[in-house]
């Protein structure tokens, strides 16, 4: 695949149509291993992976970063497992964790039909994505101090039941205001946690479970959380900066969650972007803080109902807007977060 070689294998590549070696950053060995890649044990998989990971190979120049099957939630013993005994012979490990509002896979829920009492699990379940990134990031600590090893966070979103009368398969689902809620959460933490997460792809990108774009035929649509991935692109290539943020508690039966998330990074030229995003449905937050900039602009993304969402015919019911709930007095800053809302601000 990568090798400019005068070989049997690199010439069996240019006969069939591709006289350029190509380009590969990264090459996993394997998928989901202990379920549906082989329902393998950690130690038989370690075995397998360190023996494909020895012939993956540099060529002409390629440098590959090689990745191994991680786990799943919080099954700890695979992590442990696999960093103790193939840490060396891999650059990243994955991890998959799946939202389901109800915590069944046989009835995961409604993607566009529900209660609050829906919204709320959502979120609860979205938030356990940082519980799982600590404590896999504990165990690599132990094998990995150096934090040489990424985690690779390459399968992640929500996941509903399969969407009624429709023949574009099992996991085609509509994506609503509470996805765009949930993907700008996740974003979040993964910013938090970026010196052990190093990648980290929604699954999928079209049509698929959580995906930025739904299409029928010639018709396309973009849905929230496509602009929560736009209104984030700020955070690429910056610089992480801690936010300490104290917000009440976002309450419904006996389940609490924060009612706030944040996260803020600084970019090449020293612009200074902070993303806040209100999980209450139900109450806007009112935030303040004593800083020395002179300038705030950006957008928010939000609806008034819960389950608003864009389709072939409507395709604009959900988009950012430029965000004016702020006031500069002096050193004083008051943000106004609405509702159920997404909000990416530069701050000068």
């Amino acid at each position: 695949m990568t090798s400019d070689s005068d070989t049997e294998w690199a010439n069996l590549r240019r006969r069939n149509g591709r006289d350029k070696p190509w380009k590969i950053p990264y090459f996993a060995v394997g998928n989901e291993t202990w379920g549906c890649g082989g329902n393998m044990r950690p130690e038989y998989y370690a075995d397998v992976y360190r023996r494909y990971a020895t012939f993956i190979k540099n060529h002409s120049g390629n440098r590959i970063q090689k990745l191994a099957v991680g786990a799943y939630d919080e099954n700890y013993n695979w992590t442990d497992v696999l960093m103790s005994q193939a840490a060396k012979q891999m650059d990243g490990l994955s991890l998959h964790y799946y939202t389901l509002p109800t915590g069944n896979w046989d009835k995961k829920g409604s993607a566009t039909q529900f209660s609050e009492k829906e919204w709320h699990a959502t979120l609860v379940r979205t938030l356990r994505m940082d519980e799982f990134i600590q404590k896999h990031s504990a165990i690599m600590d132990k094998y990995d101090p150096q934090k040489r090893v990424g985690l690779m966070v390459d399968e992640w979103g929500t996941w509903y039941d399969k969407e009624p009368g429709r023949d574009l398969g099992a996991l085609y689902q509509q994506n609503i205001l509470r996805d765009a809620v949930a993907a700008a959460i996740n974003l979040n933490i993964f910013h938090k946690h970026a010196d052990r997460v190093k990648m980290a792809n929604i699954a999928q990108m079209i049509n698929v479970l959580q995906a930025m774009i739904l299409t029928d035929n010639e018709k396309m649509v973009l849905t929230p959380t496509y602009h929560v991935f736009r209104m984030y692109r700020v955070h690429q290539g910056a610089t992480l900066i801690p936010v300490d943020l104290t917000a009440p508690e976002y309450k419904l039966g006996d389940a609490s969650v924060p009612s706030l998330s944040a996260t803020a990074s600084r970019d090449s030229e020293g612009r200074l972007h902070l993303s806040v995003v209100n999980l209450d449905p139900n109450r806007a937050a009112e935030i303040t803080a004593t800083t020395s900039i002179r300038s705030v602009s950006g957008e928010v993304l939000t609806v008034s109902v819960m389950n608003a969402m864009n389709t072939f015919d409507h395709p604009n019911t959900v988009k950012p807007a430029p965000f004016s709930g702020h006031k500069l007095e002096g050193s004083r800053l008051s943000l106004n977060i609405p509702a159920k809302s997404v909000v990416v601000l530069e701050l000068k």
